[in-house]
């Protein structure tokens, strides 16, 4: 064998290989590559014991910094400490907050965290996911610097040199006064039970057109709102919920092998990208369409904060019901179709 020959051998494991998945501190770094030096937007918060915190008050005076956080996510609660050292040492400069990004979790179980680990810095849950969509959340932990200029000055994952560095030179710079950002247009009013489904047109990971609302097509629709690492990260932390994505998914991937209904898979864009989600596909041979809202927004226009959740709607595209980790989906999707509503 030649040394040609011998070389291939030994690369070629290497690059059949599929590709290394992105790190939480890569997927920030994306996600902030469109923030980093824009003027922040002049949000009001709220926290979960009343108080408002303006931040537009706050730019021109303080450098203020925002973590993104969840009770469910373990280097969340890793780097707490963290966390809480820099909300002590923060001084007059710095404003401290942290946003549990309100994604399958609740406001009981962010005070039982709270009390649990002695936090003491405001504390803001994010009910239905404006404060993320705002600043471009991917991860959590999520950390967003903003410098007393009101910019957004840093974007990341990890709590590290790098962002002990952003915080001290965003305390550092001069107060003075600055423009905030616009405020974003309010968001149209999510589709409930009883509305319609929205003429909206999304592209499925294999590159085809899916239309929620399809005249074209006179069969009852299934939205199923997923995140692909439901079932296997929350394995340990949460066994039940992560059952439930489970049956959900074993019971749609059989379900919509049928050609009676039409069927859509929208996977969250929080801890998932295209590549994650085609993993997650072949894995379990799903084969419905599937869909990656990467940021968010089928989410939010479906008021959709928890995974897996189902809405079914009729063959005229009304929502009929919302359901949240069903335990019998074809149960729930037989009324449609003993009422005659598909062809």
């Amino acid at each position: 064998m030649n040394r040609f020959a011998v070389l291939l051998l030994l690369l070629l494991p290497w690059a059949c290989a599929p590709s290394r998945a992105e790190t939480g501190q890569q997927r920030a770094e994306a996600a902030g590559r469109g923030l980093v030096g824009s003027p922040a937007p002049p949000l009001t918060l709220k926290t979960i014991d009343g108080k408002v915190i303006d931040l537009a008050g706050l730019y021109g005076r303080k450098a203020v910094y925002l973590k993104f956080w969840a009770t469910w996510c373990v280097p969340c609660r890793e780097q707490m400490p963290h966390l809480e050292r820099t909300f002590e040492q923060a001084g007059p400069e710095l404003a401290v907050i942290a946003i549990d990004v309100g994604f399958d979790d609740s406001v009981d179980a962010v005070r039982r965290y709270r009390r649990k680990a002695g936090l003491k810095m405001p504390i803001v849950f994010d009910a239905d996911g404006t404060l993320g969509a705002a600043f471009n959340l991917r991860v959590t932990p999520q950390h967003v610097v903003i410098g007393r200029d009101g910019r957004i000055a840093y974007v990341g994952h990890m709590a590290d040199a790098r962002l002990d560095a952003a915080l001290q030179a965003a305390r550092q710079a001069p107060a003075r006064p600055v423009a905030a950002g616009a405020k974003a247009p309010p968001p149209p009013s999510a589709v409930a039970v009883g509305g319609r489904l929205p003429a909206l047109q999304l592209t499925t990971l294999d590159g085809a057109a899916f239309r929620l609302a399809d005249t074209a097509d006179r069969r009852p629709t299934v939205l199923v709102f997923l995140s692909p690492w439901c079932e296997s990260y929350l394995a340990d932390s949460r066994p039940v919920l992560a059952a439930r994505c489970r049956a959900v998914r074993e019971q749609m991937t059989a379900l919509s092998r049928r050609g009676s209904v039409r069927w859509i898979g929208i996977s969250s864009g929080l801890w998932a990208n295209r590549d994650d989600l085609v993993r997650w596909r072949d894995e379990h041979r799903v084969g419905m369409p599937l869909a990656l809202d990467a940021d968010g927004a089928l989410f939010r226009r479906f008021g959709v904060m928890r995974v897996p959740t189902v809405l079914l709607a009729d063959a005229q595209g009304r929502v009929v019901r919302r359901l949240v980790a069903p335990a019998d989906l074809a149960g729930a999707v037989r009324p449609l179709l003993a009422a005659g509503r598909s062809p």
